[in-house]
């Protein structure tokens, strides 16, 4: 190995931050362990959006659309409010 990349192995060494034990509390309860910078050791992160209740990993997600979006509030604004996903087939 080359003394250049012996340098630059020791200059990285000890730049990373140090992990811990995270406790991830899903929509439902359930929960896991994770090991993540985020937080302080023994930390609880209460998820409020996840694959057990987010339209996109749901069944029926394909008919999402989310109203809160900037891009539909000016839609609405321009040309008025009506139902985006029909229930009844024409």
């Amino acid at each position: 190995m080359s003394k250049t990349k012996t340098v630059a192995k020791t200059k990285l060494e000890g730049t990373n931050p140090k992990q811990h034990k995270v406790k991830v509390q899903m929509t439902d309860g359930s929960a896991f362990e994770i090991l993540t910078t985020w937080g302080k050791e023994d930390s609880v992160l209460h998820l409020d959006v996840d694959p057990k209740n987010h339209p996109a990993w749901q069944e029926k997600g394909g008919n999402f659309i989310n109203a809160n979006n900037e891009m539909v509030s000016k839609f609405k604004n321009k040309f008025g409010d009506f139902d985006f996903v029909s229930s009844e087939k024409k």
